[in-house]
């Protein structure tokens, strides 16, 4: 939690410190790296590692619709995962998270986020979770049409269950 609210801290400490520029009603691709922190029973012993792409579409000055996917794996890690390869069992397994939602720019490089969709597991039988994610992160612009983008969510995957973590994405994106 103190690595979470550190991470908050610095994004609001680069957003004041930076020259302001409304990030919103561009076309916009970003690519970034994906880390996620799960919650509640599942959290002990692993951690999410993937890649991601999103686009962005504006739809009014401050708004814009997003559409992602990617690739995310989740790791286990620490005694459970030298205990899981001792019986030679899987440590690691992959899922393909597809979500649509909005982005909405307030107060210059600022934006709340939120997004629904589909989370397929790559591993047969694993099955297709409904997925939302609620957000919060920053857009700083470096050049003429290219800006970093870092965002904190809340993400859950449900299917037989509730799967949920705490996700922080860094991208690079590129006007369109």
């Amino acid at each position: 939690m103190k690595k979470l609210l550190l991470s908050l801290a610095l994004v609001a400490g680069l957003g004041l410190a930076a020259n302001a520029q409304t990030e919103g009603a561009v076309k916009k691709l970003s690519i970034g790296a994906e880390f996620g922190f799960p919650t509640g029973d599942n959290s002990k012993d692993n951690m999410i590692v993937g890649g991601s792409l999103q686009y962005e579409h504006p739809v009014a000055q401050s708004f814009n619709i997003t559409l992602s996917g990617g690739y995310s794996s989740r790791m286990i890690t620490g005694d459970t995962k030298k205990a899981l390869e001792a019986f030679g069992a899987k440590t690691s397994y992959g899922y393909v998270p597809v979500k649509a939602g909005g982005k909405y720019y307030f107060g210059g490089n600022f934006y709340g986020a939120a997004e629904l969709g589909a989370t397929f597991a790559t591993t047969s039988g694993g099955g297709t979770a409904f997925t939302y994610a609620p957000g919060l992160g920053a857009s700083f612009s470096i050049a003429d049409k290219s800006s970093l983008d870092f965002g904190v969510r809340y993400e859950s995957w449900s299917k037989n269950g509730t799967s949920s973590f705490i996700g922080l994405r860094a991208a690079y994106a590129f006007g369109l």
